[in-house]
């Protein structure tokens, strides 16, 4: 080969090189900001099916509708199932809201524990649950990279605070009674307890195979008309001419 033959050659191999450099660093960027674009979009979804943007005859008909209940098939949050979250609205079965103002928490309740239903607000891990009666059971995801989404912020949670639910026909006022870190398997955290009415609220510890367990005892059930600004507030719910 000629000294001019590798002349030419030689500006191929560097544009092939600056080529894979290039794709390499844009591969890069998407890696480190995949994360902050994911958490974005669960913020913005934690508001787009918030309670408040229905009403309580939506509620209503989204309860007599069908909801997965299979916690075997529940997966870590990915940016796949964030996105489908996004795009399906009309799929999504919202039959109200939890919300507990010390740790600015506002979700909307879902019915299910499927991945999409996960993606945006907390989902009911019982068929026939009833908002004020037995034992409400919610699981939601706790979020590595950001301790206000979803149920991250359960873990800021004292004893004795405020936690609201609402069905936007009530709102159903509890009080934290019980904070507790369980193994993974102790699934009766969401059994009935006799006698008693309870919220249970189940994430992920940082550890994968313990679950962070939050209950708190029914102390009021107030129709919407009668409820205080204060609790209006915590759904973001108008003062006024709300039912």
């Amino acid at each position: 080969m000629t000294k001019k033959e590798k002349k030419r050659n030689k500006p191929k191999h560097n544009g092939l090189k600056n080529t894979i450099a290039i794709l390499c660093l844009f591969i890069g960027l998407i890696l480190i900001f995949l994360g902050p674009i994911k958490e974005f979009i669960i913020s913005w979804l934690g508001n787009d099916y918030a309670v408040s943007t229905v009403d309580a005859d939506t509620i209503q008909k989204n309860l007599k509708k069908e909801g997965e209940f299979d916690f075997s098939t529940v997966k870590e949050l990915d940016f796949e199932t964030v996105l489908r979250a996004r795009l399906m609205r009309e799929g999504m079965n919202i039959i109200g809201g939890i919300a507990i103002p010390s740790v600015s928490l506002n979700l909307p309740v879902i019915k299910g524990v499927d991945n999409l239903s996960l993606a945006v607000g907390a989902g009911t891990m019982k068929e026939d649950l009833v908002m004020g009666e037995g034992n409400y059971s919610l699981a939601s995801h706790r979020m590595n990279g950001n301790p206000r989404l979803l149920f991250s912020p359960l873990f800021e949670l004292k004893g004795g605070e405020t936690i609201y639910l609402t069905d936007l026909t009530n709102i159903y006022i509890y009080e934290v009674s019980s904070i507790e870190k369980v193994d993974i398997t102790r699934i009766d955290v969401i059994d009935e307890v006799p006698g008693k009415k309870l919220v249970t609220l189940v994430t992920c510890d940082f550890e994968s195979d313990i679950r962070l367990i939050v209950q708190g005892t029914l102390k009021e059930k107030v129709p919407m008309k009668e409820a205080s600004k204060e609790a209006k507030a915590a759904f973001k719910l108008p003062e006024n001419g709300w039912q």
